[in-house]
């Protein structure tokens, strides 16, 4: 797509950049099953750098990962529909909706487990490598194509310089995104978990590395060029087995796996995120599993992220491409930088031999290209989006420290890891709000009489002309009588409180209470506790006043020193209670 911009005398060109690419990937595959060796635990980038270079470049590395894992599913996905476009021209409208139905298909299986997803794609993938080099064999073993391809090019708008090679070489540079990804995720093979992970790589890079030459090579055997509404591949496709139910089969193979190159990215993402979480820089949140070990809240991060991507750029993949290898060719020199130093550190560490220069000399030759790789890629894209990307991992960089500090801070105020002092009982007011004589009521005193020995009933009534008394506010009377006198029959051993709201308000009346009774400092603790109804169903919210809500939101505002509970009681423990106390009607606490 670059070299196109120079016509015929740029095309030329293609066949050796290509080279040039497989020569850089094999030097990435070596270096790569060093670091696998080397860190078996996983991490890739981030954890080599955050060993040997330090926590900074260690955070550079993660968030280039994180941006470049992102743009990769999006790519992803975008290529694949791209695909079935090109096949089915009428779905061009559509792809928008297209790219985001692959990519939820692809979080739902990805939610559905690590084991599972990975069977599921093992027979696509066999599909689509066979089906490329099918492409390939028998392309090159044609003089003519079965379907003659266009040969128009666009008037030359470049001269063939150094840097429209070096632009194309960026672009080309794209494929290798997806080397890193099988260092990142080590943990996820089964065991001997490095043996298999580097076999895995080395399986990698020569697939790669033969479709990459075989189909550049095919692609100067017939001369083939760019053309809008199709892509090279279904060209080089239809050239080598015709316009046919293979041809409509092959593409249909091909948008699965362009699909499922994205899954690179959920694998590695959220494993790479559950690491940062481990060390503080990301909520904790992002390393829980799930029951089938699958980190949800990375994979749920990265569905969004990419999918807000395709929306933005409307499912176009040439749109998204100068964002695209940037942020991981960061992570590839500071991998093989940190190797480097990994290798000198265990010559000093008293290894014997010369086995880790010769390491250190294959990672030293990694890091010197990935470099160079590097600075070609932010200069040649930087103008058509790079400098988005050279933007947000600054800001992540960023954001992972802001998240330290707060974890820091957290820590120093909780006194985490250190012994406290030992527990003593002390004086305590356990607050309950009522309305009415209910059995939440008598649920929520009997709790707080197990809480502490102070415990106290506060109800608000509403003194204004609209009181919800059955009788006259006008007569003398007070407007809770009738409530109080239940109470007294009721006999719970706890005062009520009655508290008077002008202005009709639940909430003010019971804050300023709690505020003079925080003033008396009379209580070490002040809880309050608001029992209520969870209902069976989501629909059923909407039946309830929220009032635990409205308290809840209000308290917190308020005060400074109150403990909240929230009782939650199921409507059909309440209903099937009896007189004699049981286990079952242990409500759920918040």
């Amino acid at each position: 797509m670059v070299l196109v911009a120079a016509g015929t005398a740029g095309l030329k060109y293609s066949l050796p950049i290509t080279g040039a690419i497989v020569v850089l990937l094999a030097v990435l595959i070596v270096s790569y099953r060093q670091v696998i060796e080397a860190f078996p635990n996983g991490g890739g980038a981030y954890a080599v750098s955050k060993r040997h270079l330090g926590t900074d470049p260690a955070l550079v590395a993660a968030a280039s990962l994180i941006v470049d894992y992102v743009l990769n599913a999006a790519v992803g996905v975008s290529a694949g529909v791209e695909a079935l476009t090109a096949a089915f021209p009428g779905l061009y409208g559509a792809r928008v909706w297209l790219c985001l139905g692959v990519l939820a298909a692809l979080t739902g299986v990805n939610l559905w487990g690590i084991a599972e997803s990975a069977r599921i794609f093992m027979v696509p993938t066999l599909a689509f490598i066979a089906s490329i080099f099918i492409v390939i064999v028998v392309g090159l073993v044609r003089s003519h194509p079965a379907v003659a391809l266009a040969h128009t090019l666009p008037t030359a708008t470049d001269t063939v310089g150094t840097l429209l090679i070096l632009k194309a070489f960026a672009s080309g540079c794209s494929a290798l995104t997806g080397v890193e990804a099988i260092a990142n995720s080590v943990p996820q093979f089964r065991k001997p978990r490095a043996k298999r992970a580097q076999h895995t790589e080395v399986g990698l890079g020569v697939l790669l590395g033969l479709m990459l030459l075989g189909l550049g090579v095919l692609i100067r055997h017939w001369n083939a060029v760019p053309r809008s509404g199709t892509t090279v591949l279904a060209q080089l496709t239809e050239g080598a087995v015709g316009h046919n139910a293979l041809f409509y089969i092959i593409q249909m193979i091909t948008l699965v796996l362009l699909a499922l190159a994205a899954n690179t990215s959920f694998a590695g993402l959220p494993v790479l995120a559950g690491l940062l979480a481990h060390d503080n820089f990301l909520p904790h949140v992002f390393g829980l599993r799930a029951d089938r070990r699958v980190f949800r809240y990375g994979v749920g991060f990265l569905a969004v992220a990419a999918a807000l991507l395709l929306i933005v750029t409307r499912g176009d993949t040439q749109a998204l491409i100068p964002m695209f290898a940037v942020g991981v060719f960061i992570g590839f020199t500071l991998s093989q930088v940190g190797m480097v130093r990994h290798w000198h550190a265990e010559r000093s560490g008293g290894s014997t031999g010369r086995s880790w220069l010769y390491r250190a000399c294959v990672n030293g030759l990694g890091a010197v290209l990935t470099f160079a790789a590097t600075i070609i890629e932010l200069v040649s894209k930087f103008v058509a989006g790079a400098w988005l990307v050279a933007l947000v991992i600054p800001l992540l960089v960023l954001l992972f420290m802001a998240v330290r500090r707060a974890y820091a801070r957290i820590g120093v105020e909780l006194a985490i890891g250190q012994v406290p002092p030992p527990p003593v009982k002390q004086a305590s007011l356990v607050v309950v709000p009522v309305s009415g004589m209910s059995r939440l009521t008598a649920e929520g005193i009997s709790v707080a009489m197990s809480l502490g020995d102070d415990v106290i009933a506060v109800t608000v009534v509403y003194s204004d002309s609209e009181t919800d008394s059955d009788t006259d506010p006008d007569d003398g009377q007070e407007p809770d009588v009738s409530f109080r006198e239940e109470w007294q029959r009721w006999r719970p051993d706890v005062p009520l409180l009655t508290l008077r709201s002008a202005r009709r308000s639940l909430a003010k009346p019971i804050v300023s209470y709690l505020r003079s009774v925080e003033a008396q400092d009379k209580y070490h603790r002040l809880v309050v506790v608001i029992p209520e109804v969870e209902p069976t169903r989501p629909w059923q919210w909407l039946l309830h006043n929220q009032r635990g809500v409205i308290l809840d939101r209000a308290i917190r505002r308020g005060t400074r020193n109150v403990v909240l509970c929230r009782l939650r009681y199921r409507l059909e423990t309440l209903v099937a209670e009896t007189d004699t106390p049981s286990t079952d009607g242990v409500p759920s606490a918040k």
